[in-house]
């Protein structure tokens, strides 16, 4: 059998992901904060793209005002050269008359101009304005003239940290140079609860220092604000606190040295281990939920940023809800054409900026088809979840992915992206895009399936308005929720109730039993 090559011509489509393809598939998935830092490297890059100038409008009215000035100065009569030397023969001579010593207190008087009173303090020598003050507040957003109003975060306080907090204390407690570079050392240290977590044996030999040195430290620093600082568990961060109360007797010794027993609520082991009885556990345990367990949770490190809603819902008149997405989170960017235009018309690297140019226009197109799709996912989701908007969580219609992408004629992928870190803000608060997804829960007897969401609000509510005497058993929530008309297992119910971190019957019932009793009291 003879081997021979030979050429055939063939159609096939395929997907092929350009560059610009990924990278506009990216776009879709970043939030915010995410979008405007790529943006701004993109203008950095590209010297057709600008962002859109707030002193755009202002421009353009003082341009038309300027113009009117002059339309209004041309309609106006000049006049002879004669009317205008006796116009300032005139203002010549009254200025003269009322400048002299004997008319300059009539012209005040006229004039509603006196200023002799104003300042009461005659004796003291008068200054001006401080030059550099008024440079400093001209300089200032809203300082000068024309200029946008300023922003109230320019005025606010610096925060201290914890370790600021420390330093300022220092001084007092440690007067030694040596001891005070241990303290510091350690305050280097804690974490953001006010932990200590550092090997004291590792810190004395990289300060070359003998560990009685760093431990008679540590116990100065434990004496600090906020208190029950530089522990190095919860127990002694509590006991830190209990000292500084003196109530650290032996019986409370024993009570947080067992806080395993307290986080298993048992109550009985405890009062044999203490050698109190009931009451005065109750009181020992009121006195520990008065404890801060993080005693450097007052100090953040880090600001908190607010959350800024992509879209917003609000009702509309008609009875409808109308779905906008937020100004303050859309893009701005422009494409100077008139720049391309300007130097591309002498030949000047033609083939760069036609390259810039491409890359403009499609940031632009690939900016407005994002704002399209969440517009498209978002009014989806608004309509699938109408019940949602008007009653409440107990509404919350079961929804995936499929649905939306279906309705909107989209991929699954697409709508999965869009509702990656987006928020929207709706009459019940905000909430993220994908809070609104759901896994189905089946009904009784084939009726309408209920959401995973609303199921778990339904037993949050159902074990929160339980009493002392009648708490719920995870047998008792199943058999509510059947006669509500929800199916649903034993032990999906435990599952859904561990996870929102609910503990079981046997001890929800010790814990509110021991909660009335101190009500009682």
């Amino acid at each position: 059998m003879a081997l021979s090559a030979n050429l055939y011509l063939r159609q096939s489509q395929s997907l092929v992901m350009t560059p610009q393809l990924m990278q506009s598939i990216q776009l879709l998935q970043m939030t915010h904060f995410e979008l405007t830092q790529f943006i701004a490297q993109e203008v950095e890059k590209n010297p057709l793209l600008e962002f859109p100038s707030n002193d755009a409008e202002t421009g353009n009215d003082r341009a038309s005002e300027e113009d009117d000035a002059r339309s209004r100065q041309a309609e106006e009569p000049s006049g002879s050269d004669e009317d205008y030397d006796s116009r300032s023969e005139v203002m010549s001579g009254d200025w003269s008359d009322r400048t002299d010593s004997a008319g300059a207190g009539r012209m005040n008087d006229e004039l509603d101009a006196n200023y002799a009173n104003v300042f009461p303090d005659d004796g003291v020598p008068q200054r001006a304005d401080a030059p550099e003050l008024i440079s400093q507040w001209k300089s200032m957003p809203g300082g000068g003239e024309g200029t946008e109003s300023y922003d109230l975060d320019d005025f606010v306080a610096g925060q201290v940290s914890l370790r600021d907090h420390l330093a300022q204390q220092l001084p007092f407690v440690l007067p030694l140079i040596t001891d005070r570079l241990i303290g510091q050392y350690l305050a280097d240290q804690l974490d953001d609860a006010g932990y200590l977590y550092a090997d004291l044996a590792e810190a004395a030999e990289r300060l070359g220092t003998g560990m009685p040195e760093v431990e008679r430290v540590l116990a100065v620093l434990q004496t600090l604000d906020p208190p029950g600082v530089f522990a190095r568990s919860l127990s002694e961060c509590l006991s830190i606190q209990l000292r500084q109360r003196d109530r650290y007797d032996p019986a409370m010794q024993a009570f947080v040295g067992n806080l395993e027993l307290l986080a298993r609520r048992d109550f009985a082991t405890l009062k044999r281990l203490c050698g109190v009885d009931e009451e005065d556990l109750l009181d020992m345990l009121s006195e520990i939920r008065q404890l801060n367990p993080k005693p450097g949770s007052g100090f953040e490190a880090v600001v908190s940023e607010a959350i800024m809603p992509d879209v917003v819902v609000r009702p509309s008149s008609d009875g409808s809800w109308l779905v906008e997405l937020n100004p303050d989170t859309l893009p701005r960017v422009l494409v100077n054409q008139s720049y391309f235009a300007k130097v591309t018309k002498h030949g000047d690297d033609h083939a760069f900026l036609s390259e810039c140019l491409q890359t403009a226009n499609w940031l632009t197109r690939s900016l407005d088809q994002r704002a399209k799709t969440i517009m498209k996912v978002a009014t989806e989701i608004v309509r699938q979840q109408d019940a949602f908007l008007l009653h409440g969580v107990d509404h919350l219609r079961p929804l995936n992915l499929k649905t939306v992408a279906d309705a909107i004629k989209m991929h699954e992928s697409t709508v999965s992206r869009v509702t990656s870190n987006k928020y929207m803000l709706t009459p019940r608060g905000l909430f993220e895009l994908k809070y609104f997804f759901t896994v189905s829960i089946s009904a009784v007897e084939g009726g309408d399936s209920h959401s995973a969401e609303a199921v778990r609000h339904r037993i949050r509510a159902l074990i929160l308005h339980e009493s002392p005497e009648a708490v719920l058993s995870d047998d008792d929530i199943v058999d509510i929720l059947k006669e509500s008309g929800v199916e649903l297992a034993r032990r999906t119910v435990a599952k859904y109730r561990e996870a929102m971190n609910i503990a079981s019957s046997v001890q929800r019932r010790r814990e509110k039993r021991a909660l009335a009793k101190v009500a009682s009291y």
